[in-house]
């Protein structure tokens, strides 16, 4: 029976928590990881203890890198395993534990700023491009010669957008070519003008000229990727692109193109449908889904002051990773918003697989911001940075005063009318001249204790002083799946 319905006891105590993927051939290791200038990189520097960051996928070279490269450069390497929330952010918290004067962060990356200085350098990977086979399909996708189009790549395809270019510019005459907005090095000057930075690319823009003029080209994923599992990086594009412009996507290993205009349109149509359910929602849980990216202290402090002046509770949680398990242990919230990098707030998530919605900060922004957006904003912002003051997106918070908080609002989910905010009913002076003032609590009731008073079963109960004591005993022994008293019928 054991066999049959579960796995054998060893099983749960042997198994390994990640599985490395293929391991890479000796002679192709300092072409695909690019031995040679990641060395030059730890000379320039002269570090002596140096992080290397993989994700899982990569670990089965991690050694083999490590040992390359310490014998190359002298100096000590430390080996670091994928981050306690996304691979694709880069660990400062990790590296610094180590005591690293430097870090080499391997495998896709978000390009998000550390929240702390270390001289960082990336190596996203070398994913070969059939140009030609591409050539053909810009053309098909791109008839008017005219038009102007933005050349985009997943990460491991950005090394082939130059070439890709030089082949279409003879007859293209407005072609942008974007390209990975890796930091600047420590004490470096930022070039004049500064490039267009979104979308973690840097966009050459002229004089004059904006993105949402552009239509776009995205060389990357694969022809057996279904729309559950689309690639973060790709639906950060989708959504946040201007929507009256194309948008084609092209495998870099067949050529096929697919228009994504009707992907597009159903990512945008989930999450509108998720700010409809947070601004239905009275109790919010904020996710710490993130500690190594910049601002992060500042954008959940702004998320707070965002569910307060909608009159919703919120209570932060720092829980790591997210997983089902983990969130179904607070039913008392109606939605959780997860503060991550840009790639790790929209990593696909199986349907039904969590019984609250996870939401992105700019979703929860649009459901608490009555002001959100203001006219010719992108539909979507993919960084919590955007929504912070200092940034060209940020839009303050209406005056308590202003009509944006009284304009009617009917829920699209439950066809109901949302009452305004409980502060605005309580503190505006004018209600007064139309209904008294009601009778004041002494005390304000928490939405999670009310939750809570309203189970079944609230916990054990204490009952001091009533459970007569006695020696201890010895308990059951094993693990949940076989315990040692237990038959193996």
């Amino acid at each position: 029976m054991e066999s049959t319905f579960s796995s054998p006891a060893e099983a749960a105590l042997q198994r390994e928590a990640g599985v490395p993927g293929l391991l890479t051939p000796l002679p192709d290791l300092d072409r695909v990881y690019e031995l040679e200038r990641v060395a030059g990189f730890v000379r320039d520097l002269g570090c002596e203890r140096v992080a290397l960051q993989f994700p899982d996928q990569l670990l089965g070279d991690a050694a083999a890198v490590a040992a390359r490269l310490e014998e190359t450069t002298g100096s000590k390497m430390f080996i670091l395993g994928d981050t306690a929330y996304s691979s694709c952010c880069v660990d400062v918290l990790g590296a610094e534990q180590a005591g690293a004067q430097a870090l080499v962060h391997f495998g896709p990356a978000c390009l998000s700023p550390p929240a702390r200085p270390l001289p960082i350098t990336f190596v996203l990977g070398h994913r070969s491009v059939a140009l030609e086979l591409c050539v053909k399909a810009f053309e098909a996708q791109n008839p008017d010669s005219k038009a102007p189009v933005v050349l985009l790549s997943e990460p491991a395809c950005a090394h082939a957008l130059e070439a890709l270019a030089t082949l279409l510019r003879p007859r293209y005459l407005d072609l942008l070519v974007s390209s990975p907005a890796f930091p600047l090095p420590v004490g470096s000057l930022s070039p004049e003008p500064k490039p267009l930075e979104r979308f973690g690319r840097r966009f050459p823009l002229a004089p004059g000229r904006h993105l949402e003029e552009y239509g776009a080209f995205y060389v990357g994923g694969s022809e057996t990727s279904p729309d559950l599992d689309l690639d973060p990086d790709l639906s950060r594009l989708l959504l946040g692109w201007a929507p009256g412009r194309p948008f084609s996507s092209c495998c870099p290993d067949t050529g096929k193109t697919q228009d994504e205009g009707a992907r597009a349109g159903r990512l945008r149509a989930r999450r509108q449908y998720l700010v409809e359910r947070a601004r239905d929602a009275r109790v919010v849980g904020l996710l710490a889904g993130t500690l190594g990216v910049a601002q992060h202290r500042e954008a959940l402090a702004h998320l707070r002051s965002l569910t307060q002046a909608a009159g919703k509770r919120s209570y932060v949680l720092a829980l790591g990773r997210p997983t089902p398990a983990k969130l179904a242990n607070f039913p008392e919230m109606d939605v959780f918003v997860l503060l991550a990098c840009p790639l790790g707030a929209l990593s696909p998530q199986l349907s039904g697989s969590f019984f609250r919605p996870i939401l992105a900060p700019c979703e929860l922004e649009a459901s608490c911001n009555p002001a959100w957006p203001p006219p010719g904003l992108a539909p979507y912002l993919t960084h919590y940075a955007d929504l912070l003051p200092g940034s060209p997106f940020h839009v303050p918070l209406p005056p308590p005063e202003s009509e944006l908080w009284e304009t009617p609002d009917v829920s699209l989910i439950t066809g109901e009318l949302r009452p305004p905010p409980a502060w605005k009913s309580s503190n505006d002076p004018g209600s007064l001249a139309v209904t008294p003032r009601p009778q004041l609590e002494l005390a304000e009731s928490s939405p999670a204790a009310s939750f809570l008073s309203s189970r079944s079963w609230q916990g054990l109960e204490p009952r001091l002083g009533q459970t007569p004591v006695t020696e201890a005993v010895s308990g059951r022994r094993g693990i949940a799946i076989a315990y040692e008293d237990e038959g193996n019928g």
